[in-house]
């Protein structure tokens, strides 16, 4: 079938005027627009994987993620563990860690759902937003990384100690509302 611009559209498959080539484009059409349904996939046993570091990510295909969730796991340990490194916070960064458990376990569950729906999902999805779309967003996780990475450089060779620096934490949580409260005020802003 032909619109008034003469450009081809779809024919239902049950037209009987459409040829095969139409019925099979527009057959095409409709599975790219219905997301593929998998019931093999159990969010009840992603959330049990999930309790264990890793695992859940790798349930769900996301191999980069589990990686990631041991690291940030033992690095959690790690600075609980040091005195150096936890400034006497042992009961901040041990509730830390009873959070990222359940975050581990919650996220496993939620994208194992997405995917039983057939909803995409990428390999970092609710870690790091890789959406090439949003270049217009504040750049927070690269910026954290570079920013820990020169923190931990520099008490590496011991040009800071760690414990005076991690006194001025409650600084970070000025900064991350503040600048929530940026995006909220300029989400609230309607272009004319």
């Amino acid at each position: 079938m032909i619109d008034n611009a003469g450009t081809p559209q779809p024919v239902a498959p049950n037209d009987p005027y459409g040829s095969p080539y139409s019925t099979a484009a527009y057959q095409a059409t409709q599975q790219q627009q219905q997301p593929v349904v998998d019931p093999s996939i159990n969010p009840g046993f992603a959330f049990l994987l999930g309790v264990i570091p890793g695992v859940g990510a790798i349930y769900n295909g996301q191999y980069a993620k589990g990686l990631i969730h041991v690291i940030v796991l033992g690095l959690l340990f790690t600075i609980a563990g040091s005195n150096e490194l936890n400034g006497g916070f042992e009961a901040l960064f041990g509730l830390s860690i009873a959070a990222w458990f359940f975050y581990m376990a919650f996220e496993a569950y939620h994208t194992a759902k997405r995917r039983m729906m057939g909803q995409p999902v990428d390999e970092f999805s609710s870690l790091l937003n890789m959406d090439q779309n949003s270049a217009n967003r504040f750049p927070a996780g690269p910026l954290f990384l570079i920013f820990a990475g020169i923190f931990f450089l520099l008490a590496n060779f011991d040009l800071i100690r760690v414990r005076d620096v991690i006194r001025f934490w409650p600084l970070g949580l000025i900064g991350l509302g503040a600048y929530m409260l940026y995006i909220r005020m300029n989400a609230t802003k309607k272009p004319e």
